[in-house]
């Protein structure tokens, strides 16, 4: 009776100790998720083709400037309008990574000898621009308000244009920034046209679409994009 009684507690204590595997696997698998890292940033893409006209949504951030979404010919785009004269800008698409690709193709045109400026941005509002400054034949990246390089570059009035920017991480003390223009319609360069390095990290922030327009005239902006820069 006293064996039958040890035998009996003993497999009382293994039944409780037992798990089925099913539960073990979801144990797992929850430890495995929590201690995952967070997903990326969704890829944003925006060409308004499915956009109502009129005021731009919430998704955009406007900082400064009257912009609306219009159609012309069969294509949508975000017009800024011509007057009054200021740097207007708007941010959009996810804003919690440091490094990304920025892309957008932008048209505007010249009153004579005066031309319109324009750019796209990374980084918030304060972040890094590819700037096209047409007056001086040149396209610039800035931190900022500051030029950090620039190359000659012969800009055509009343067409769009393609640019590109890029924000990427080398290692853990340097970041490459880079950017590149091209008539839309044709294929993109492979080389970046003008690029530096800094060693100031970056702060996450979303993307950016800028315009000046000093010569009166409406800039447009159509497939804007922005998602992470690859490692």
């Amino acid at each position: 009776m006293k064996l039958a009684a040890r035998s009996l507690r003993a497999a009382r204590r293994w039944t409780m100790l037992w798990v089925p595997p099913s539960f073990l696997a979801l144990a797992c698998a929850a430890v495995l998720l929590a201690d995952a890292p967070a997903s990326a940033p969704a890829t944003y893409f925006n060409d308004f083709e499915h956009a109502a006209k009129g005021k731009p949504g919430d998704e955009f951030q406007i900082l400064n400037g009257e912009f609306v979404i219009r159609e012309e010919g069969g294509n949508s785009f975000l017009e800024l309008a011509g007057n009054p004269l200021d740097t207007f800008g708007l941010l959009f698409g996810p804003g919690d990574s440091a490094t990304l690709d920025v892309s957008a193709r932008i048209w505007a045109d010249a009153a004579g000898r005066i031309y319109p400026e324009f750019g796209i941005g990374s980084n918030d509002s304060g972040g890094y621009r590819l700037w096209l400054w047409p007056q001086h034949g040149a396209i610039e990246l800035r931190k900022g308000d500051d030029a950090k390089a620039s190359k000659p570059f012969n800009w055509k009035p009343a067409t769009w244009l393609r640019l590109h920017l890029r924000v990427q991480q080398i290692n853990s003390k340097l970041w490459r920034i880079q950017g590149k223009a091209w008539p839309d319609g044709t294929a993109e360069p492979a080389d970046w046209l003008v690029s530096f390095d800094d060693t100031e990290e970056p702060t996450a922030g979303k993307a950016s679409i800028w315009g000046v327009p000093f010569s009166g005239k409406p800039i447009r902006f159509d497939d804007l994009s922005s998602k992470v820069a690859a490692p």
